[in-house]
């Protein structure tokens, strides 16, 4: 070590500007008026395992928070409780995969994208197995800080031959994607929305149906395109109806599936000429919004663009309201920044 690094001295990590509250670090991430459906993962699941005896579940000492509990209460000789250790889990349903089982492994994303990372590249997604990763806690869904939010997991896995994507919207999203999932040969990492998960999608459009790797336009407006996934698909089309009442008309497509991107709607609607901006749960860099703009980039489509997106630093803790209102991600704030934008 060098003198000038034994003296070299680091300052603390600065407060936040803004006072954030520390009550209510879990809370709903519904608006008011929306409806919700409890767990739907844990339910979805075992409607599927039902007729599929080759389904397993496993989880990290997480299964009462990842609704894997609805499952293991139904199939306990079909569950897994693999304690504290994310690389066991991953090593675990990557065995049950190579003698023929389809494994749902279920933990919070920060530990299955940062602990077991190097696990679900080699057992997994190398040999391309069919275990189906559903991870709790996405982006910033929780208020305890950088050890819990999961901002850069789509940047971890999106770079990984092989995987699969899913950043659902709502629990019609939640359901579906479950048995796509079964159908799918080849692993995948979903997002999850855990508990009273808010239905979103069919009150914009009353025959959605989620399909993998497909985009699907919930809501037409001619100035603006958002591209989102995820909870700010909700954020997005609560947003667009306050533009509205200020004549600004917004669409919305919800790109639920973010590898493999469906490329060919994006382009079909970013053609139009509309401001197009993209919105995720998720760090500015590596997900939907940079995927996206490499997209347009390639294809030589240039319309005025713009994301909105977690900043590139690690985040604070504290109320879910007031940490969406800090970064950008609530209603309000995706309102004014489009209306500034336009």
């Amino acid at each position: 070590m060098t003198a000038n690094a034994r003296a070299r001295k680091y300052e603390p990590r600065k407060a936040p500007t803004e006072k954030v509250a520390t009550s209510a670090m879990i809370a709903s991430l519904a608006a008011e008026g929306y409806d919700t459906i409890s767990a739907p993962f844990g339910h979805a699941l075992n409607e599927v395992a039902a007729q599929d005896d080759r389904i397993v579940g496993l989880s990290a000492d997480l299964a009462k928070y990842t609704d894997l509990h609805i499952f293991a209460q139904a199939n306990p000789d079909r569950f897994y409780q693999m304690g504290m250790a994310e690389q066991l889990l991953i090593s675990a349903a990557a065995g049950m995969a190579h003698e023929g089982y389809i494994p749902f492994a279920t933990t919070y994303a920060v530990f299955a994208s940062r602990r077991a990372y190097d696990f679900i590249c080699m057992a997994i997604a190398e040999e391309n197995l069919p275990v189906k990763i559903v991870c709790g806690l996405p982006g910033l869904t929780t208020g305890y800080g950088p050890s819990h939010q999961a901002t850069e997991d789509l940047a971890i896995f999106r770079g990984l031959p092989n995987m699969t994507i899913i950043d659902p919207a709502d629990a019609t999203d939640v359901a579906q994607m479950v048995p796509a999932m079964v159908d799918h040969d080849g692993p995948v990492y979903a997002r999850l929305l855990r508990g009273n998960v808010p239905s979103v999608l069919t009150r914009y459009k009353p025959d959605y149906r989620f399909q993998l790797g497909k985009a699907q336009m919930i809501r037409e407006g001619k100035d603006v395109l958002v591209v989102t996934s995820g909870i700010m698909t909700m954020r997005a089309l609560d947003a667009a109806e306050l533009l509205a009442k200020d004549g600004i008309d917004v669409a919305v497509l919800h790109c639920p599936t973010i590898k493999p991107l469906d490329t060919a709607t994006i382009l079909d609607e970013a053609a139009k000429g509309r401001l197009l901006v993209t919105a995720e749960n998720h760090t500015v860099i590596g997900g939907l919004g940079e995927a996206v703009a490499a997209t347009l980039l390639r294809a030589g489509v240039t319309p005025a663009f713009r994301q909105i997106g977690l900043p590139d630093q690690f985040l604070e803790a504290g109320a879910l309201p007031t940490l969406h209102d800090m970064y950008g991600l609530s209603t309000a704030k995706v309102a004014e920044q489009i209306r500034g934008w336009l």
